[in-house]
Formats: structure tokens, C-alpha cells, sequence
């Protein structure tokens, strides 16, 4: 039998992650670099890839941009963009102290998607230069990733760019995160036996991550009237005259203070957790945030998402010894991760093999849905709500799942069958892992020790 883990090692292994990063970072100086794609069969063939070969490449796409995404490798390049303004649980760090989380966000991509990512951190907090710098760099790019961008601006330069932008653009602390979330909430109700209309769901929380959540809830099926949405100041509710006289800055949390909380609750988030049963969190960064006595207030079968990196809001075995019946996180380190790095890279994934023009709302419910289903059938339980980083099959079926969705809503400039979608998403995604292994078992990335 195997022995009960201690509270004490398991905060040992919450640390160790931190403690490791400072060592490889050090170790590996970055995370990405810049490798070739084509063989170099000998120095004749950069006559052919460089001068003077390439201009007619170039001749080419001039007389037809079509050709553009044929003769080049910009229809799987996105760029991750960052003011890093809101950077994990960190908050406003600077371009140079947020590039970490940038580059290791371009590493996911890149190993769980197959698509070329790079980090642009840019030295403004201007909304209209953030705006206009990524209409400087969409003729490199065939996506954007926004990353990291305080609220409430974020939502601002979101939909200005979605509206002004050619290619697709993508908050992944917004839509990203809602879907993970809404992945796992959908298995987390089969198991506890609830559906979303019935359940009282708080959200703890009213930035980016929970405004974009609670968008995705409601298109999913939640209620509003059943909603009670918290802030740092308390429940938002009519009454809340602070928000009122902000209201053209804080223009969603004035929407939610008029249309949820039909009991009309006021107080903190103790108040709010009464009967609750969903708790999403995605607040200060912990421990201590979240008391177990508050956790108790909850109903039944509670379902709580603590999602605040680096570390929840309360720890999950705190929260199990509550009374909560499911404990989700952001962290890989514990079990039931709704972590955004399940999504992002098969759905840029799913859109580049499409080539479409944006990313809606359908087609992350459409990936939610993918994962749930995928986790369903490998067999859900109290501790695996959602696919892991660990799945590849899970990355190929999400990707297909979104490009075919993209296909039906008519946004999609390629048609392609399942099949064929199939076959060209598992060899992108297989054969960067495929090059990495070989990488290593080469000697050309050192081997990482700890």
C-alpha cells in the first residue's frame, strides 16, 4: 500500500517547479531559437534560398500574393505579443522581466502545436501604439497571440485589432482560458450529476480571465440570474456606486453589476459562496486568498477552479478537505490542470491549416468541447477533468475539431476534409516533437539536469 503524502512534501513539490527555473533558465539562456527547414545540400544551395535565386520568389509573390503562405514560411508563423503589463500573478514587470513567459509561451506552441511562435515584448502601455504595432507586423505574421495586457484595456486593443486587422487575433488570458475552463467544468457537472442552467456559479475575480469566462458560461448554456460575480471591493451588484461612476471604464463590471445576481447579495466573497456550486477563482495569487471556511459555505458536490498562478488562490488539498468535491488548478504539478496550454496551440493549429481569418466564440466551445469528450472517453474522474500537456492525440482532435468549425462558419479561406485535415494536423504536431527527441539524442540540446 502506498503511503498517505504529507502536507509538508507536498509543498516541497509545489516549490521545486520555481526552484528548477532558475537553474535551467540559467542553464539553457532562453528557451526558442532559429532552425533551418530546408536541407543545405551544399553552399551552392543559398544561391538558390538567398540571392540570386529568391527574387523570383519574391517576383512571384509581387505579381500574386497569393502565392505568399506557398513560397514561405509565414502561414505557420504567429507572433506572441506582450506589454507585459499583467504578467502571470506578477503584475506589471516590463517587457524585459515579462520575456520569460513570452518565450516559454512560444515553446508550448511550438512543441504542442507545431506552429512557430515569437516573443515581441514591446516597450509601450499605449492601447493605440499596441494597436498599430501589430498592423506594423501582420505582413510577417499569419496570427496574433495577445498575452499578458492589463485589464481593462485588453479588451479594447482586442476588439479594435479583431475589427482592423487582417489576420487572426487572439487573447489567450481571454479566450483561451475561458475554454480550458469550460473543458473542465463540462466534465466536472457529469461527474458531480449537475447541469450548468441549474448551477449557482461564482466568480471570484472581475479582470480578463473571468470576464472572458463568464462570456464563454453563458454562451455554454449558464444563467446570468444564477451568477454572482466578486471583485477586490465585494459582490458586484446594482448598488455598487463606485462602478456606476466609473462606468465607461469599467464597462463590463457594470454590465454584470445589472445583469446577474438576481438575489441581489451584497458583502464578500463568503457571502457570495453560500449554496454555491461553482466556484471559478481566477484572483490574487495565494495561498491564504481563499479560506477552507469559506470553501465550507458551498453546496454539496462542490466544484471549485482556483486558478491563480503561480500559486491558487487556495492549496486543492485545503479546499478537498473542505468539502469540495472537484479542485482544479492552473499548475501541472497537480492534478486536474485548466491550464491555457491545452488550448492555444491546436487551435492556432486547427486555424493556420485553414487559413482563418479569425477565431469566434463557436469555435472555442467547439474545442472545450473536443477535450471534454476526449477525457470522457479515456474516463473522467474527481482528479482528471481535462486532457493533459501529456496527450497528443487530445492536441490533433481539438485542432481538427476547430478547423472544421472554421470551415462551416464560412471564415475558413481553405476547404479540406477531415481526413486530409487529420493527416497534415498529426504531422505537424508529431514531427516537431520528432525533431526535438532527435535534437536531443544528438547532442545539439544539452540533456537538462536538476
Amino acid at each position: 500500500m502506498s503511503q498517505k503524502v504529507t502536507k509538508e512534501e507536498l509543498l516541497a513539490k509545489a516549490r521545486k517547479p520555481a526552484e528548477d527555473a532558475m537553474k535551467l533558465h540559467a542553464f539553457y539562456r532562453g528557451k526558442m531559437q532559429t532552425m533551418p527547414k530546408c536541407q543545405v545540400r551544399d553552399f551552392n544551395d543559398f544561391a538558390i534560398y538567398y540571392t540570386p535565386g529568391v527574387a523570383e520568389a519574391c517576383r512571384a509573390i509581387k505579381a500574386d500574393e497569393s502565392k505568399f503562405h506557398e513560397l514561405t514560411g509565414r502561414w505557420n508563423t504567429i507572433a506572441v505579443v506582450s506589454d507585459c503589463t499583467r504578467v502571470l500573478g506578477l503584475g506589471d514587470i516590463g517587457p524585459k522581466a515579462g520575456y520569460p513567459v513570452m518565450e516559454g509561451k512560444c515553446l508550448l506552441f511550438k512543441y504542442l502545436g507545431g506552429v512557430d511562435a515569437v516573443p515581441i515584448c514591446l516597450g509601450t502601455k499605449d492601447p493605440d501604439e499596441i494597436i498599430q504595432a501589430v498592423k506594423w507586423l501582420q505582413p510577417s505574421f499569419a496570427g496574433i497571440n495577445l498575452e499578458d495586457i492589463s485589464y481593462p484595456k485588453c479588451f479594447g486593443i482586442l476588439d479594435k485589432c479583431r475589427a482592423e486587422v487582417g489576420i487572426p487575433v487572439w487573447h489567450d488570458d481571454v479566450q483561451g482560458t475561458a475554454t480550458i475552463m469550460l473543458a473542465g467544468l463540462i466534465n466536472a457537472l457529469k461527474i458531480v450529476g449537475k447541469k450548468i442552467e441549474d448551477c449557482k456559479i461564482v466568480f471570484n475575480g472581475t479582470g480578463a480571465a473571468n470576464t472572458g469566462n463568464f462570456r464563454l458560461v453563458q454562451a455554454y448554456g449558464g444563467k446570468p440570474e444564477n451568477t454572482i460575480m466578486v471583485d477586490s471591493k465585494g459582490i458586484l451588484h446594482s448598488g455598487r456606486k463606485d462602478l456606476e461612476e466609473k462606468r465607461e471604464a469599467y464597462a463590463d463590471k457594470w454590465r454584470f453589476c445589472q445583469t446577474t445576481n438576481a438575489e441581489k447579495r451584497t458583502g464578500d466573497l463568503a457571502e457570495a459562496l453560500k449554496g454555491a456550486d461553482v466556484l471559478i477563482s481566477y484572483s490574487k495569487s495565494g495561498p491564504g486568498v481563499i479560506s477552507p471556511e469559506q470553501i465550507k459555505l458551498m453546496a454539496k458536490d462542490a466544484i471549485c477552479f482556483v486558478c491563480a498562478n503561480p500559486i491558487p488562490e487556495i492549496w486543492p488539498w485545503e479546499a478537498k478537505e473542505a468539502g469540495a468535491k472537484i479542485v482544479a488548478t492552473g499548475r501541472s504539478d497537480f492534478p486536474n490542470q485548466v491550464n491555457n496550454s491545452t488550448g492555444f496551440p491546436a487551435i492556432f493549429r486547427g486555424v493556420l491549416d485553414v487559413e482563418a481569418k479569425t477565431i469566434t466564440d463557436d469555435m472555442c466551445i467547439v474545442a472545450a468541447e473536443s477535450l471534454a469528450r476526449y477525457a470522457e472517453e479515456r474516463g473522467i474522474n474527481d482528479e482528471y477533468i481535462a486532457p493533459t500537456m501529456g496527450e497528443p492525440e487530445a492536441f490533433i482532435r481539438e485542432a481538427v475539431d476547430v478547423g472544421m468549425k472554421a470551415q462551416e462558419l464560412g471564415i475558413a479561406s481553405k476547404q479540406i476534409s477531415r481526413g486530409e485535415l487529420r493527416k497534415k494536423v498529426e504531422s505537424m504536431i508529431n514531427s516537431t516533437r520528432e525533431a526535438h527527441d532527435a535534437l536531443v539524442k544528438a547532442g545539439c540540446i544539452a540533456p537538462a539536469v536538476t
